[in-house]
């Protein structure tokens, strides 16, 4: 059963935000689970934080708050079943980590096809999967010129 759905989101992706809740919103609804957003940004690096304001967390965070849940808003689901969290640091490690705090059944991550930089440095998306305790759903964008086999 998928009671407990994790949703990884990067706000700077529309599209891909998009797949991903076409994904997640219908399987939440099938099996009246929950649905959680997350996202997840990178640190300030440390030279540069003499030049940020002493409140620079504490704004981008609120802000980044309000873009997730107005993201959420969106979401023709129950607004009670869906929650959102934004958090600092490496991707992967804590998409990992909120998965299995959270008690995740599976997770749904929007991926582009990886360029070959990529497969030499590997992804997010594929750390996510080679080392999720629960099940793993990578959406990627159906384009133009691909068709899809139902």
């Amino acid at each position: 059963m998928l009671k407990r759905i994790l949703l990884p989101i990067d706000l700077t992706d529309a599209a891909m935000t998009k797949w991903a809740l076409e994904e997640a919103a219908p399987l939440a609804r099938a099996f009246d689970g929950e649905l959680r957003l997350v996202n997840v940004q990178s640190l300030v690096p440390i030279t540069l934080m003499d030049y940020v304001p002493d409140d620079f967390d504490k704004e981008i965070r609120a802000g980044l708050e309000k873009e997730l849940a107005a993201v959420a808003a969106q979401i023709d689901y129950p607004p009670e079943r869906v929650s959102t969290v934004v958090v600092f640091g490496p991707v992967y490690q804590h998409v990992l980590a909120e998965a299995e705090n959270w008690g995740a059944d599976v997770i749904i991550l929007g991926s582009h096809r990886p360029g070959m930089d990529r497969f030499l440095i590997g992804s997010n998306a594929g750390v996510i999967v080679r080392h999720a305790k629960c099940s793993v759903l990578v959406v990627r964008h159906q384009s133009a010129t691909q068709t899809r086999i139902t």
